[in-house]
């Protein structure tokens, strides 16, 4: 029977010790590529693979991540944001590239989460995806950091908040939508999203909003704006409260796309077709974005970039490396729900 290989035929082969084989097929930034890439090439030709059990034992590591996904309130617990779910596959690739398992757990916001996973060993560090209401998550992310978990997050990004965090320039976002719909001749815009403290990317998107309407001269008026969060039942709910308040508009910024296809629905049962009678911009452009009659126009977020960010920021805190909580561009999908520009 031949006998299996071992890292310490690979280092004889290569010319360097064991140690580097095994920090050189961990990926180690402290073996140059050159030497990486002959160590690969060996342990490919002799087939050898890395017993992963041993090697976590040795390191006190699990080379495993826990990405925590957190259910959005609605009456169907099983519904997930579509948004999180493209990040997903992205969050995965950059999981395997780097040679981690991905641990993936379906939350509630009220369940012990924050005490689960690497405090059990059963992680080397958590991604956190969704929260629900931001002040009530805020104490959760505070008693992280105080028990030294390695996280990060996808959300608003500001000065002073708890842990890593990656999210996109919505106020950026909420402005291009705006600035969109007053080049088409939009003057009575409304924005359907909760604008509090509550939720913090929303209340950045509806920054945006307001800073547009006023670089063009535009009265901000908070009839016009309904809280509302990413689910279909609150865009519902939002819309109707909206034409119920009876106060003349002829565009919808929704906060995201969830809420801007539940008021399109709403507006075309009362009669107003869209984007002729309204125009209507959501956020994220998740699949559906593109498959609404209208298509939908909407600010992207590109879920690539962001899920390989979130895990590249992670391992440099898993690593002890210095990193910065992150903020990435949007750009605005134009599509047929927002009417054409004036001339």
């Amino acid at each position: 029977m031949q006998r299996k290989p071992t890292s310490f035929d690979i280092a004889q082969l290569a010319g360097v010790s064991q140690p580097t084989v095994s920090r050189a097929l961990r990926g180690s930034p402290t073996v140059s590529m050159a030497t990486r890439k002959r160590i690969e090439a060996i342990a490919h030709q002799l087939h050898y693979t890395v017993d992963r059990a041993a090697s976590n034992l040795r390191s006190g590591q699990t080379r495993t991540l826990a990405l925590l996904l957190f259910r959005d309130p609605s009456p169907d617990d099983t519904v997930v944001n579509p948004f999180f779910l493209g990040m997903l596959g992205s969050i995965m690739s950059a999981c395997a590239a780097e040679g981690y398992d991905l641990l993936i757990s379906f939350q509630q916001m009220s369940s012990d989460w924050h005490v689960d996973y690497e405090d059990s060993h059963r992680a080397d560090g958590v991604i956190l995806l969704g929260y629900g209401d931001y002040a009530a998550y805020r104490a959760r992310l505070d008693q992280l950091v105080a028990q030294g978990t390695h996280f990060v997050r996808w959300g608003s990004v500001r000065a002073g908040q708890p842990g890593l965090t990656v999210g996109c320039d919505n106020v950026a976002g909420g402005h291009a939508a705006t600035r969109h719909l007053i080049a088409h001749g939009r003057t009575r815009i409304a924005f359907l999203g909760d604008a509090t403290h509550h939720y913090p990317e929303f209340q950045d998107r509806h920054r945006g909003y307001a800073e547009a309407l006023s670089d063009a001269g535009l009265t901000v008026d908070p009839r016009l704006q309904v809280d509302a969060i990413s689910t279909e039942e609150d865009g519902t709910r939002a819309a109707r409260q909206l034409l119920a308040r009876g106060v003349a508009f002829d565009a919808i910024v929704a906060a995201s796309d969830m809420i801007a296809l539940a008021a399109m629905r709403v507006l075309a049962e009362a009669g107003l077709t869209v984007p002729d009678a309204i125009a209507l911009v959501g956020f994220d452009d998740i699949p559906a974005a593109g498959l609404a009659n209208p298509p939908l126009t909407t600010v992207a977020q590109d879920v690539g970039v962001a899920g390989r960010r979130l895990v590249d920021m992670l391992l440099a805190r898993v690593r002890g490396e210095p990193v910065d909580s992150r903020v990435l561009p949007t750009h605005l999908v134009v599509r047929r729900s927002s009417g054409t520009p004036q001339p």
